[in-house]
């Protein structure tokens, strides 16, 4: 069977050939276990996943030893979230956005729960934060403020340096789930003024199952382990390191530093053609988010009369998603879209499309001439 057109690189990335490349040797001949350190299979091994955690520290602008190895950005998020609730702070109150992704907003709800007080911020019909709330709602008793750099259903990125200001203001320590923009859009985390961040490999043309967790200078001491076991990562996530997964993650970071501008001009170029192409051929059609300032594969498109699963199963030449991977097969509609004011309807009838690496103009172009055919013969029939 002929692949479909992939369009939902938003759930996963392919895992770039040179990634699998540089990991493939960890499967087979460098097998050690990089806590030997008494013999050259776990030494070797050591070092390759010292070089690795350069390699991610050096794409956001951090030291090696600010990076903690994770399974990837859910484990991160409740490292961060869990880890400092855990810690019995004074401080009592977390804030977050209707528009989070559910590995953050469930272990708010958990705290909640257990008597946090969680401040959830609205965002504009754009999916932007509204900052004035924000102000409001990071007050002195403020623990921390967990907001991600750039959405995972509509692509809009944050204004967290704007966020940073604030929480600082108060003493209030700041967390990102950056697991869609790490790769894909130049990320610095002095620029940001983060404490934490979180990253996934699958997301940036990595293997699945590995991740990091940035963790500012000084600040483990403030994170309660989750799990408790032989040590590894300082405590803070034991458990023997996946040694092919991290040096895939380490290329695949190594491979964004340097071809992630002329990627993005690209990316950005094909996605703008395909919205360009729908919008003449598909009356009212609505696409969401800031379109000034989103990732540059993303496209959340709200079409006319038709449902997006139906939608969907009539293109079966093309992979699309109606939103976050983690939520899919839910009968409710999509939290973000309803957040940012559409309603349930219009939800419905949301395509999440996410463009990458691998994305070709001739794809394109046959998406730009299969989806209006789809939602015409759809539309007809409903009419």
């Amino acid at each position: 069977m002929e692949a479909p057109i992939y369009f939902d690189y938003h759930a996963t990335t392919p895992c770039d050939p040179r990634v699998v490349e540089a990991m493939l040797p960890y499967f087979t001949l460098e097998f050690g276990n990089p806590s030997s350190g008494l013999h050259s299979l776990g030494r070797r091994a050591a070092r390759a996943v010292d070089t690795a955690r350069e390699q991610i520290a050096s794409l956001i602008g951090a030291t090696p030893d600010e990076i903690v190895f994770t399974s990837g950005a859910t484990e991160s998020n409740n490292i961060v979230i869990h880890g400092l609730a855990l810690a019995r702070s004074e401080r009592r109150r977390i804030v977050t956005t209707a528009i989070e992704h559910k590995a953050v907003l469930e272990p708010c709800r958990r705290l909640a729960a257990q008597g946090f007080d969680v401040a959830v911020l609205p965002v504009e019909r754009d999916g932007t934060v509204d900052l004035q709330a924000a102000e409001e709602a990071i007050t002195d008793d403020t623990l921390l403020v967990t907001i991600q750099l750039a959405s995972n259903e509509i692509g809009t990125i944050q204004p967290l340096r704007a966020i940073a200001e604030l929480a600082k203001r108060r003493g209030a320590l700041l967390h990102t789930d950056a697991a869609q923009a790490v790769g894909k859009i130049p990320v610095d985390i002095d620029a940001l003024r983060v404490d934490f961040l979180s990253i996934s490999g699958h997301k940036l043309y990595g293997p699945k199952g590995i991740g990091a967790l940035f963790v500012r200078s000084g600040l483990r001491r403030r994170l309660v382990p989750l799990a408790q076991g032989g040590g590894q990562e300082a405590d803070l996530r034991p458990g023997t390191l996946n040694v092919p997964g991290i040096v895939g993650l380490g290329e695949a970071c190594a491979v964004c530093a340097v071809e992630m501008h002329d990627e993005a001009v690209r990316v950005a170029s094909l996605r703008d053609q395909l919205e360009a192409h729908l919008v003449a051929a598909i009356p009212g059609l609505q696409i969401n988010g800031n379109l000034q300032n989103r990732l540059p594969g993303n496209s959340s498109l709200t079409f006319p009369a038709v449902e997006a699963d139906a939608l969907i199963a009539n293109l079966p030449g093309v992979a699309l998603s109606t939103g976050s991977a983690c939520t899919s097969g839910t009968i409710e509609p999509s939290h973000v879209l309803t957040a940012i004011g559409l309603s349930r309807e219009a939800a419905d009838a949301t395509v999440r499309i996410g463009l990458g690496r691998f994305t070709t103009s001739e794809e394109i172009a046959a998406a730009a001439r299969m989806i209006p055919e789809a939602w015409m013969r759809l539309a007809l029939a409903a009419s």
